[in-house]
């Protein structure tokens, strides 16, 4: 379970620049939810997830996992709960390390470190199944090294990755805005299905709509660091693309939102 706590963050207080990026936004995610968050340029929907994954912290507010606070606790430790995937497909792997020896660290993320030998045969047996589910053919190309394959391929790996250690939560931070269409409808199914098949709790930040739509079972749109809108369950399902901008056109004229800035 993850909770939110009234958490504010601003960026340069106290100058000519300041902004706040979250102001007083809390949010509850119950095991195996799985929420889309929508918003124009500027929401605060990636500060959400930095602040959740550690990389920045509050100026107030807490952010519990499990029932841990762990606000204060600095990103590497964080990792140890918090799976995540972020828009660039070439940042979720490392380049010079082949497929399988990506997997493997992943497989190691938050347990002890101590005497390990190397990729054993169990171990490639495993990472040959998990791959083979991406049904791109990587299980027979555990010893490439992971900067030869295409963002397509690095970003379904980076999924693979984000949730081999079961992760009590998994962000994705617009992971298929940088594909190809046909790529992005690739890693979207694969998405479906990785957190179906391990009831991930799973918070998905995107700019596409209809995939905030098809995808999870709640909705969250954002605007000037708040929630100012949700829908879940049968709302959800019935919703149109056309219904989520009708709801920002209450917000026109304050803060000048645009179907363009709300699409890009």
């Amino acid at each position: 379970m993850l909770e939110i706590r009234e958490v504010t963050k601003t960026f340069f207080p106290g100058t000519p620049n300041e902004k706040i990026a979250l102001n007083s936004l809390s949010l509850t995610l119950q095991q195996g939810d799985f929420v889309t968050v929508i918003g124009s340029n500027g929401a605060g929907k990636s500060t959400l997830l930095n602040v959740i994954a550690g990389e920045l912290q509050p100026e107030q507010g807490s952010v519990w996992i499990d029932n841990t606070d762990v606000t204060k606790l600095p990103a590497h430790k964080v990792a140890n709960y918090v799976g995540r995937v972020f828009q660039d497909p070439m940042v979720g792997t490392t380049p010079n390390g082949t497929i399988e020896q990506n997997l493997a660290m992943a497989l190691a993320r938050g347990k002890r470190r101590g005497l390990r030998r190397g990729v054993t045969s169990a171990k490639r047996e495993l990472f040959r199944r998990e791959l083979k589910t991406l049904e791109l053919g990587l299980e027979d190309r555990l010893r490439t090294d992971a900067g030869f394959l295409s963002g397509g391929q690095r970003q379904a790996l980076s999924l693979l990755m984000a949730t081999f250690s079961r992760p009590r939560i998994l962000l994705l931070d617009e992971h298929t805005a940088a594909l190809d269409p046909q790529r992005a409808a690739l890693i979207t199914r694969l998405t479906r299905e990785l957190v179906t098949r391990h009831e991930l709790t799973a918070l998905m930040v995107t700019h596409n709509m209809e995939q905030a739509l098809a995808l999870g079972n709640r909705l969250i749109m954002m605007h000037e660091g708040r929630i100012i809108f949700e829908l879940g369950g049968e709302e959800k399902e019935a919703a149109t693309v056309a219904d989520l901008l009708a709801e920002f056109d209450h917000f026109r004229g304050d803060g000048g939102l645009s179907d363009r800035t709300l699409l890009g």
